[in-house]
């Protein structure tokens, strides 16, 4: 019984990666910019069309769009970055290896705010970041270790399956953040995901597809999340 769950749940994360790319090549193929702001909570999302998109500004209280990676910091990259999608909801999925799991589940909407966002790229792959933010330090850890619980699950795959490499840790501004290189079924390299943690907030960030710096990814991340 306990090893069917773990199949279909398996699945489950599966068809989310393949559900995430073929949103990904319909919004690279509009350029769709959106963001919901927080001071008009309830209102539909504004949207706009860019050919580079820069920062988007839906705030919240102690955490705003301007906590998450930019577009610049792709550039500098190597990435392509044509679009973005902003929320501060905490309900976007958290990443490929979670499945249907959200910031706001995870912190059982304890956080005093949250943020997320999804770029798109002019070709097949996306990044995706989901922010929180605690009401206390110790808080925060103790989401942080949740959140490398949950990365680590993917870590051991059968062979055949995309997976997770080894933890590798860095420190920027102040913050910490552990970050994995993510591998396709045949053991390439192919993106990444990385937990970050700054004071009282807490983010996850994952980069599926395109051959990228997922430490530099990672630094800038971590770079803008510091209070």
């Amino acid at each position: 019984m306990t090893e069917n769950r773990a199949v279909q749940q398996k699945s489950v994360r599966r068809n989310r990666v393949a559900a995430a790319a073929c949103l990904a090549a319909a919004l690279a193929a509009v350029g769709v910019v959106g963001a919901r702001s927080a001071t008009a909570d309830g209102a539909a999302p504004s949207t706009a069309v860019a050919a580079r998109p820069a920062a988007v500004t839906a705030t919240a209280t102690g955490l705003g769009s301007a906590a998450l990676v930019q577009s610049e910091d792709q550039v500098q990259q190597g990435l392509h970055p044509v679009g973005a999608t902003v929320a501060l909801t905490g309900r976007q999925g958290l990443s490929a290896c979670s499945g249907e799991e959200t910031m706001h589940d995870l912190t059982k909407g304890r956080a005093t705010a949250y943020a997320s966002v999804t770029w798109t790229f002019a070709t097949e792959g996306l990044l995706i970041e989901s922010a929180a933010s605690a009401p206390t330090g110790p808080v925060a850890a103790g989401w942080e270790q949740q959140l490398v619980a949950l990365v680590q699950d993917c870590q051991h795959e059968p062979a055949g399956h995309w997976y997770y490499g080894a933890a590798h840790t860095l420190t920027a501004a102040g913050g910490t953040a552990h970050w994995y290189p993510s591998y396709n079924g045949d053991g390439a390299a192919s993106g990444g995901v990385a937990v970050l943690r700054s004071g009282t907030r807490v983010a996850l960030v994952e980069l599926t597809g395109p051959a990228a710096s997922v430490e530099g990814i990672t630094t800038a991340a971590l770079k803008r999340l510091a209070p």
